[in-house]
């Protein structure tokens, strides 16, 4: 790995040492889109939202579930094939591109992968880590209200734990059961219809209350609490996140962690999860390899209407172009390189002899969108068109402003002390984006249109830059940033704007890149 890819690596190790594990605003950043009190997570895991309670409510024991006993289950048998057969072809692809290197469970591999035995084990299971709401992606299924998500996180049950000081044996994977916000038969506990506002009310109403603990979870599940309406009956898919191997540094490369991202959809007549393709996911190597692909692919993202939709972050990308799975590695820098998904897709970054996009198409869409009075808020060079193909896709986004592979790594409530400031529940990208969530939640409770537009991941809108000012989610130190250049021919319209806080500076981290981190001027 290049000393561009390294350097990055550093700064964020340097941010998350050196800092508070999140900044202290006056209100949680996630209040009313977020559920992340450790104690009240407790409470509800052992409730009906453990795993067990809304995989399988018919079984009537309220012990919690092991993978054993899970991954025996027959809605689940498809979802170990086809882990199982990710870390086969995964293994395949390294012994063939990387034949010097060794790979298996262990300290003694050159590239050590994650013991699918514990993913199976019956000392393992997933513990609820966060509930999340995501009515903010409505626009994919109006009917629906947009998402409500379980995060559990695998965690080892068979070590005791030990001392005032002692943490959990949580897995590096993480489980999101994703919901539909309305779902089932639309009705509360009364037999009133539901709303999409009426859900946006009680979410946000949640975000008011000052209770934590167990008082809290009652308050939630009660009546006209924003947990009344979730059931089995909302369950729309399984998304998996897995760290499924990691190398340490050495003398051939700096560390190097992968994730294996997932999608299983609930076939709810067969009563079982099938792979799916993967929301946006480009597969990069088929698309590059298929002329016919290819051209379809450029023809139908360069269409005006479509064109927007990429930059407003709302595109749904044909599932002809995806893939069912992908390796997230990181790592990766500002520099463009192929351990990004977009990379060789976009004429000049060196990687495809028949790149998809020349720079005169997206010069060419650029030019459309103007004559046509389309404002773009994000895609207004390139630059920004590569970018924004990036961090569209599953795994471009996890690799930007994330915790390792992860956005949302959760909440370890079964550590001594899970309040403790030092644990992060979820990563800048989370935090940053948390003013967008909520602005949408108050304009679906208060029933004006919603602005569904995102920024970049490496930065928020600017909707959110008064609560957002000075912290490393926006403007503050750590935060991203874009270095101008004296020739100011040469500074990047869709990111000139990425400035950093008074007294910081904005160090460039990469070579081939003006992208870099806000620090303190004439720090190291």
């Amino acid at each position: 790995m290049s000393r561009a890819l390294r350097f990055p690596v550093i700064l964020f190790a340097l941010l998350w040492s050196a800092l508070p594990a999140r900044a202290a605003p006056a209100a949680a950043l996630e209040r009313g889109a977020a559920i992340i009190d450790p104690a009240a997570l407790r409470e509800l895991d052992r409730e009906r939202f453990g795993l067990s309670g809304m995989l399988l409510p018919m079984r009537s024991s309220n012990i919690p579930l092991t993978n054993s006993q899970l991954f025996a289950w027959p809605s689940m048998v498809p979802v170990r094939q086809a882990i199982d057969g990710e870390f086969d072809r995964y293994i395949a692809r390294h012994k063939a591109d990387m034949p010097n290197e060794t790979i298996g469970v262990g300290d003694g591999f050159d590239f050590q992968l994650f013991d699918r035995a514990q993913l199976y084990s019956s000392d393992t299971r997933f513990v609820l880590s966060g509930i999340v709401n995501r009515m903010d992606r409505a626009y994919v299924s109006e009917a629906s209200c947009g998402e409500i998500r379980l995060i559990y996180r695998l965690t080892r049950t068979d070590v005791p734990l030990i001392g005032e000081n002692a943490v959990s044996q949580r897995l590096p994977m993480t489980l999101n059961l994703v919901l539909k916000a309305k779902g089932g038969l639309g009705i509360d506990q009364s037999g009133a219809a539901i709303t999409c506002s009426e859900i946006a009310r009680r979410w946000l109403a949640a975000g008011e209350l000052s209770l934590t603990g167990p008082a809290l979870a009652e308050r939630l599940l009660a009546k006209d609490g924003p947990l009344e309406l979730i059931a089995p009956e909302n369950i729309d898919r399984i998304e998996t996140n897995l760290q499924i191997a990691h190398a340490p540094k050495s003398a051939l490369r700096d560390f190097r962690t992968d994730y294996l991202l997932k999608v299983f959809n609930y076939n709810a007549q067969a009563q079982r999860f099938e792979e799916a393709p993967m929301e946006n996911q480009i597969d990069r190597d088929r698309i590059l390899a298929d002329d016919s692909l290819r051209r379809d692919f450029k023809n139908w993202l360069l269409d005006p209407r479509h064109f927007g939709e990429l930059d407003r972050g709302t595109i749904l990308i044909p599932e002809k172009f995806l893939a069912t799975g992908a390796i997230a590695p990181t790592p990766v820098g500002f520099d463009a390189s192929a351990l990004l998904p977009e990379f060789g897709l976009t004429q000049g970054e060196g990687a495809a002899a028949k790149p998809v996009f020349a720079e005169s198409d997206v010069v060419a869409a650029l030019k459309k969108a103007a004559a046509d009075g389309v404002k773009l808020q994000n895609i207004r060079s390139v630059g920004g068109f590569e970018r924004r193909l990036n961090d569209i896709t599953c795994s471009g986004c996890h690799q930007t402003r994330g915790i390792g592979g992860f956005h949302f790594p959760g909440v370890d409530w079964m550590a001594a002390k899970p309040s403790n400031s030092t644990v992060v529940p979820a990563s800048p990208h989370f935090f940053g984006d948390q003013i967008r969530r909520r602005d949408i939640l108050a304009a679906l409770r208060d029933g004006r249109p919603p602005d569904y537009s995102r920024g970049f991941s490496s930065r928020p809108q600017s909707r959110g830059s008064a609560e957002l000012a000075g912290t490393e989610y926006s403007d503050g130190w750590g935060a991203h940033c874009f270095q101008p250049s004296a020739k100011g021919a040469d500074n990047d319209k869709s990111f000139s704007a990425w400035g950093c806080a008074e007294g910081l500076a904005c160090q460039v981290a990469g070579k081939a890149s003006r992208m870099g981190m806000c620090f303190v001027k004439g720090s190291p």
